[in-house]
């Protein structure tokens, strides 16, 4: 098929909408439901990223994308039980690919509500049946599984997308896009990225292990494919904290390290051990623990919906409980799609755990974050490779 009619574009008002190839046929089938304009942005963005970072680690990957940037993105790497928890899939079956869709969902399950998913792999039963239970739009994978298809295309009533993506499309060197009549034109953003990118360490602190330089890679493809300015947080082979196309680089260092917060935060016993009601809808048991968390936990509290979801009033998470076990967190790694222009951001990432960060590098403050790295015993690397996505 070299054409495709689309329910509507970027809004309902923008009608007709497709997409078309100049030559050859579309590089994805349609197997079940109908695309929309920002389905196949997202769909098309996450398989890209899943594909880099399997070519780069060998390894499943899987991604959960939200407005053409990711919510989460992850290896497909075993779950421990306490990951296991957090992602509430204690009860099902877990193969690679399936792990790394539950890791890549459970970075941000609040972003990820709606979203598309990204597979590198050919979607099995496992990963069908925990897509199944999530509030999702679509998926796109190489290939599906009969069983994971018949799953698939009961979800939403029969109207789930389910795209097919044929892994050995390989797009021109040349991109083009229209805004507002005028054409742009630029050479794909073909740049490589793998350990190879990690060689120049600039801090005083070399010692950069081979989990980083795992998580270095998750977190430099990750920036590739979100929305600028973007900074990634990774740890465990998946991003944990991705901020997403903010006008200030500082702004993002924040955003995705209260992210990533939030996910070690949910790792706390206290967490862990919520009263919640039998049959709690997934979404709802995700904005209570994300309330729980939060600030406006006491004027929930106050407010008496708290018995709503729980079975009994939880115990709080005081400030100071908080701050203890984000205190102990490290190991975190951290890239930046562009050079850091203020030691201010690494300010902010160190009280997120980060140990390992990879930049650009090439501002006139290098100097200044260089030596704000070396006063926390950070890993500095400056890659030389500048990800903006737009």
């Amino acid at each position: 098929m070299k054409e495709l009619q689309l329910k509507y574009g970027c809004n309902p008002n923008q009608k007709p909408a497709g997409v078309d190839m100049e030559q050859g046929e579309l590089p994805f089938e349609v197997l079940n439901g109908r695309a929309g304009y920002i389905n196949l942005l997202d769909a098309l963005n996450a398989w890209q990223l899943v594909s880099e970072l399997k070519e780069a680690t060998g390894l499943p990957a899987a991604a959960s994308f939200k407005h053409v940037s990711p919510a989460g993105a992850a290896l497909g790497l075993p779950l421990d039980e306490t990951m296991k928890k957090i992602y509430f899939c204690e009860d099902i079956e877990l193969t690679p690919i399936a792990c790394a869709y539950i890791r890549a969902r459970g970075a941000d399950r609040m972003s990820s509500y709606g979203d598309f998913a990204a597979l590198s792999e050919e979607c099995d039963e496992a990963t069908a049946r925990f897509l199944a239970k999530e509030v999702s739009d679509g998926v796109i994978a190489p290939s599906y599984s009969e069983k994971a298809l018949d799953i698939l295309r009961a979800k939403k009533k029969g109207n789930y997308l389910v795209l097919k993506m044929d892994p050995s499309y390989q797009p021109k060197e040349m991109e083009t896009k229209e805004v507002f009549g005028v054409r742009f034109h630029q050479l794909r953003n073909n740049v490589k990225i793998d350990q190879s990118l990690l060689t120049n360490i600039v801090s005083r602190n070399q010692t950069l292990p081979e989990s980083a330089k795992r998580d270095l890679v998750v977190a430099m493809i990750t920036a590739k494919y979100t929305q600028s300015n973007s900074v990634v947080y990774a740890k465990d082979g998946q991003a944990i904290g991705i901020g997403a196309g903010q006008q200030s680089r500082i702004h993002c260092t924040r955003m995705a390290g209260n992210k990533a917060d939030i996910w070690h935060l949910r790792q706390h016993p206290k967490v862990l051990a919520l009263p919640f009601k039998e049959k709690i809808r997934r979404a709802d048991r995700d904005n209570a623990i994300d309330n729980y968390i939060s600030e406006e936990w006491e004027d929930l509290l106050k407010e008496g919906s708290w018995q709503q979801v729980f079975t009994c009033r939880p115990e709080p998470l005081s400030a100071q409980e908080k701050k203890e076990w984000i205190a102990q967190v490290h190991g975190v790694s951290l890239a930046s799609d562009a050079f850091f222009p203020f030691g201010d951001n690494i300010d902010r990432a160190v009280k997120s755990g980060v140990s390992y960060i990879v930049e650009a590098g090439g501002s006139v403050r290098d100097d200044h974050v260089i030596e704000r790295s070396d006063a926390y015993g950070i890993v500095l690397i400056f890659n030389g490779v500048r990800l903006f996505h737009h």
